[in-house]
């Protein structure tokens, strides 16, 4: 891109910079925030109330028609751009909101939290080093320690926030590393790398942390399912055969609340079998550790604290907004020997254990991502969270038993959180033209825009998947989902 020439110099005027200033000053104030504020709201309030559509019908080529400009060289008021976000951006959004959207694992986040977004946004501190977020360390420290206790990780236990489940296993499975390859850092993995365990129904974080650790894609061993979780016997049987062979194994990644199902791995056999063979064990919790808050389903993660690291997506069930990740371990000296750089220009330790962030995430440039949680359990309590977490769960179960009294429809599975896996059936259609319907079904409803659920594969299967992930959401529109899903089917 070529800057105009205006005067022969580039460099903005004294009288530029000051009508710049004014502007800068003015959109700090009041006003403003209240203008962006009310659009917030009022995109919160309609999709809430659920009207309008659930999705864009636009296609990509007519959304990024929208965007197709040269880059802005002088500015334009703030109302105008307030009303371009309304017309061009929210209208072409997915409305998560929205009581019919029942797509990804990814939260209508709760809305003290959405507000904190913007002080977040304000202070701007760096959460990786003490001396640049002094009261944003002090409060992830302190939220950790909560989470922690509630996994029962014990008094040495710590972690750091992430951007998601993704990062926290890859951090975790570094940790490990660390463990089973001491000289990793300096030297590589060598050719006898060690092997990781997961079950064949992991989330792809895990084979994509083993081949970026430099191991290898050969050294993720999937392990069989049976009902969807890992089978802890095919488990013993591996382990037993690889110590046989004398093969390293650095780590065991077990499931607590998958993708495709949310089902949940046998935690407390497969944490003693790994305890037998002094293996790492890393709960996979992104999704499902947030049973760890309610009375009525933290049965389903029993065991967890024998894991040496658990990710946790507090963007998830804890309904927070995207960014809101965290890694716990049951020792935090572990995790910060897995980054054997140091910084002393920045990291400095108090008491032997150093307070810094940074020296346990691979982020420095980090915001305080916590405050989002910290603000939520204030407002709401752990119980208001519980109370969200359960209500999911009950809407898909209850849909479940919805399904159960259609012949249109069969479930795949029971649910044991808030995601359930069906599929639409009709009589004298073989497995793959249902197949072929099922994904029809689900582009044309979700183009309809009264609706918007995801698919997937399961069992060789094409089947329709919905994961609820909005408190508003009722069983009177997992019915309408249902009815509406039956009636796109007659006409394709």
């Amino acid at each position: 891109m070529r800057w105009p020439r205006a005067g022969g110099s580039s460099i903005p005027t004294e009288p530029a910079f000051a009508a710049l200033l004014a502007e800068l000053e003015a959109d700090a104030g009041e006003a403003a925030g209240a203008a962006v504020a009310a659009l917030v709201a009022g995109y919160l309030a309609e999709a809430g109330r659920g009207e309008g559509p659930v999705s864009s019908p636009a296609t990509a080529e007519e959304l990024a028609a929208r965007f197709a400009e040269a880059v802005p060289l002088d500015g334009r008021p703030l109302a105008d751009v307030l009303a371009r976000l309304d017309r061009d951006l929210l209208s072409g959004v997915n409305r998560l909101a929205h009581p019919m959207y029942m797509g990804h694992q990814v939260s209508a986040p709760l809305a003290a939290s959405i507000w904190t977004e913007a002080l977040k946004a304000a202070v701007n501190n760096s959460a990786a080093v003490r001396e640049m977020s002094p009261a944003g360390t002090a409060v992830e420290r302190q939220v950790i320690r909560w989470m922690c206790d509630l996994a029962g990780l014990g008094t040495a236990a710590g972690g750091t926030f992430t951007s998601g489940g993704t990062e926290a296993t890859f951090t975790a499975l570094l940790a490990a590393r660390a463990r089973a390859l001491p000289d990793a850092w300096e030297h590589g993995v060598g050719d006898a790398a060690p092997v990781v365990l997961a079950g064949e129904h992991a989330h792809y974080a895990v084979t994509r942390a083993v081949a970026e650790l430099g191991l290898g894609m050969r050294r993720a061993v999937a392990v069989p399912s049976r009902d969807h979780r890992m089978d802890a016997a095919a488990l013993a049987a591996r382990l037993g055969e690889l110590r046989r062979d004398g093969v390293p194994v650095m780590a065991v990644v077990a499931t607590a609340g998958s993708t495709a199902t949310g089902s949940f791995d046998d935690l407390e056999t497969i944490g003693r079998l790994c305890e037998a063979h002094d293996v790492w064990l890393h709960v996979d919790g992104a999704h499902g550790a947030s049973a760890l808050v309610s009375e009525r389903h933290r049965h389903r993660v029993r065991g967890i604290e024998r894991a040496r690291s658990i990710a946790w997506d507090p963007h998830k069930l804890l309904l927070m907004p995207l960014g809101t990740g965290m890694l716990l371990v049951r020792d935090e000296a572990e995790l910060d020997r897995a980054f054997a750089q140091r910084a002393p220009y920045l990291f400095h330790g108090s008491g032997g254990r150093v307070l810094d962030q940074g020296v346990r995430s691979f982020l420095c440039s980090r915001p305080v991502d916590v405050l989002k949680l910290w603000v939520a359990l204030q407002r709401y309590g752990l119980r208001g969270l519980a109370a969200a977490h359960d209500h999911l769960c009950d809407i898909a179960h209850d849909l479940w038993t919805a399904i159960a009294a259609r012949d249109d429809f069969e479930a795949m599975h029971e649910p044991e959180s808030n995601i359930l896996c069906f599929r639409w059936r009709r009589p004298g259609l073989d497995d793959a033209a249902l197949d072929e319907l099922n994904r029809r079904l689900r582009e044309t409803y979700n183009r309809s825009g009264t609706g918007w659920i995801t698919t997937t594969v399961l069992d060789g299967r094409r089947v329709l998947r919905v994961t609820i992930m909005n408190p508003r959401t009722q069983a009177a529109h997992t019915r309408a989902l249902l009815d509406g899903l039956a009636a796109e089917a007659g006409r394709l």
